[in-house]
Protein backbone atom coordinates (compact mmCIF):
# COMPACT_ATOMS: atom_id res chain seq x y z
CA UNK A 1 0.00 0.00 0.00
CA UNK A 2 0.93 3.53 -0.73
CA UNK A 3 0.28 6.20 1.45
CA UNK A 4 -0.69 9.27 -1.00
CA UNK A 5 -0.87 12.06 2.20
CA UNK A 6 -0.52 12.28 5.41
CA UNK A 7 -4.10 12.73 6.20
CA UNK A 8 -6.89 11.47 4.04
CA UNK A 9 -9.94 13.14 3.53
CA UNK A 10 -12.92 14.62 1.25
CA UNK A 11 -13.77 10.56 0.84
CA UNK A 12 -9.90 9.81 -0.12
CA UNK A 13 -8.30 6.11 0.13
CA UNK A 14 -5.00 4.79 0.10
CA UNK A 15 -3.67 3.55 -3.43
CA UNK A 16 -3.07 -0.01 -3.01
CA UNK A 17 -0.68 -1.61 -5.94
CA UNK A 18 -1.48 -5.02 -5.84
CA UNK A 19 -5.18 -4.26 -7.83
CA UNK A 20 -8.42 -3.27 -7.26
CA UNK A 21 -10.35 -5.47 -4.82
CA UNK A 22 -13.63 -4.25 -5.92
CA UNK A 23 -12.85 -5.80 -9.53
CA UNK A 24 -11.94 -9.27 -7.98
CA UNK A 25 -13.28 -12.34 -9.39
CA UNK A 26 -14.27 -10.16 -12.50
CA UNK A 27 -12.59 -11.47 -16.05
CA UNK A 28 -10.29 -8.66 -16.54
CA UNK A 29 -6.54 -9.66 -15.26
CA UNK A 30 -5.50 -8.36 -12.07
CA UNK A 31 -2.43 -5.70 -12.18
CA UNK A 32 0.70 -8.05 -11.01
CA UNK A 33 4.36 -7.58 -11.20
CA UNK A 34 6.32 -9.42 -14.03
CA UNK A 35 9.74 -11.05 -12.77
CA UNK A 36 12.36 -8.10 -12.71
CA UNK A 37 14.95 -8.43 -15.41
CA UNK A 38 17.63 -7.33 -13.54
CA UNK A 39 17.92 -5.54 -9.48
CA UNK A 40 17.87 -2.27 -11.59
CA UNK A 41 14.58 -2.64 -13.26
CA UNK A 42 11.02 -3.25 -12.34
CA UNK A 43 8.06 -4.19 -14.59
CA UNK A 44 4.13 -5.04 -14.48
CA UNK A 45 1.56 -5.16 -16.56
CA UNK A 46 -1.80 -2.35 -16.80
CA UNK A 47 -4.30 -0.99 -18.71
CA UNK A 48 -4.19 2.94 -19.88
CA UNK A 49 -7.39 4.72 -18.95
CA UNK A 50 -8.65 6.94 -21.47
CA UNK A 51 -5.91 9.57 -22.93
CA UNK A 52 -3.61 6.70 -22.46
CA UNK A 53 0.22 7.40 -22.06
CA UNK A 54 1.88 10.36 -23.44
CA UNK A 55 5.70 8.50 -25.07
CA UNK A 56 8.78 10.72 -26.56
CA UNK A 57 8.72 8.51 -29.43
CA UNK A 58 5.30 7.94 -30.66
CA UNK A 59 2.90 10.26 -28.90
CA UNK A 60 0.00 8.99 -27.04
CA UNK A 61 0.06 4.69 -26.81
CA UNK A 62 -3.24 3.02 -25.19
CA UNK A 63 -4.60 -0.71 -23.97
CA UNK A 64 -2.73 -3.23 -22.12
CA UNK A 65 0.59 -1.86 -22.13
CA UNK A 66 4.07 -2.97 -19.71
CA UNK A 67 5.04 -0.34 -17.99
CA UNK A 68 8.81 -0.82 -16.89
CA UNK A 69 10.95 1.59 -14.10
CA UNK A 70 14.88 0.94 -14.80
CA UNK A 71 17.36 2.60 -12.86
CA UNK A 72 20.67 3.64 -14.52
CA UNK A 73 23.02 5.34 -12.00
CA UNK A 74 21.03 7.99 -9.75
CA UNK A 75 18.37 8.47 -12.76
CA UNK A 76 15.39 6.77 -13.28
CA UNK A 77 13.21 6.24 -16.12
CA UNK A 78 9.69 5.06 -17.36
CA UNK A 79 9.22 3.03 -20.32
CA UNK A 80 5.68 1.72 -21.36
CA UNK A 81 5.37 -1.25 -24.56
CA UNK A 82 2.38 -2.62 -25.89
CA UNK A 83 1.69 -5.76 -24.18
CA UNK A 84 4.54 -8.51 -25.90
CA UNK A 85 6.12 -6.00 -28.25
CA UNK A 86 9.61 -5.69 -28.53
CA UNK A 87 9.74 -1.65 -28.66
CA UNK A 88 10.11 0.55 -25.50
CA UNK A 89 9.43 4.25 -25.86
CA UNK A 90 10.16 6.59 -22.90
CA UNK A 91 7.42 7.98 -20.94
CA UNK A 92 7.19 11.91 -21.51
CA UNK A 93 8.09 13.54 -18.64
CA UNK A 94 9.12 10.08 -16.84
CA UNK A 95 12.39 10.48 -15.13
CA UNK A 96 13.87 11.69 -12.32
CA UNK A 97 17.11 11.35 -10.43
CA UNK A 98 16.70 8.90 -7.04
CA UNK A 99 18.75 10.11 -3.74
CA UNK A 100 18.66 5.73 -3.14
CA UNK A 101 18.24 3.06 -5.09
CA UNK A 102 16.28 1.69 -2.40
CA UNK A 103 13.76 3.87 -3.70
CA UNK A 104 13.09 2.32 -7.17
CA UNK A 105 10.27 -0.27 -6.22
CA UNK A 106 8.38 2.90 -4.80
CA UNK A 107 8.91 5.10 -8.00
CA UNK A 108 7.65 1.55 -9.76
CA UNK A 109 4.23 1.53 -7.82
CA UNK A 110 3.47 4.76 -7.72
CA UNK A 111 3.97 5.14 -11.47
CA UNK A 112 1.50 2.05 -12.16
CA UNK A 113 -0.81 3.35 -9.83
CA UNK A 114 -1.26 6.25 -11.78
CA UNK A 115 -1.29 5.15 -15.45
CA UNK A 116 -3.33 1.61 -14.37
CA UNK A 117 -6.59 2.85 -15.59
CA UNK A 118 -8.75 -0.31 -16.62
CA UNK A 119 -12.23 1.89 -15.41
CA UNK A 120 -10.88 5.30 -16.97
Amino acid sequence: MVRVRARLDHGQAPLEADGDHRREGRARRPVGDLPMTDSNSKQSDLTAGPGGVMTDEVGVITGDLTLRTELSGSDVVLRVQYKDAAEWYAVTGGKATLEDPADLAAVHTIALALLNRPAG
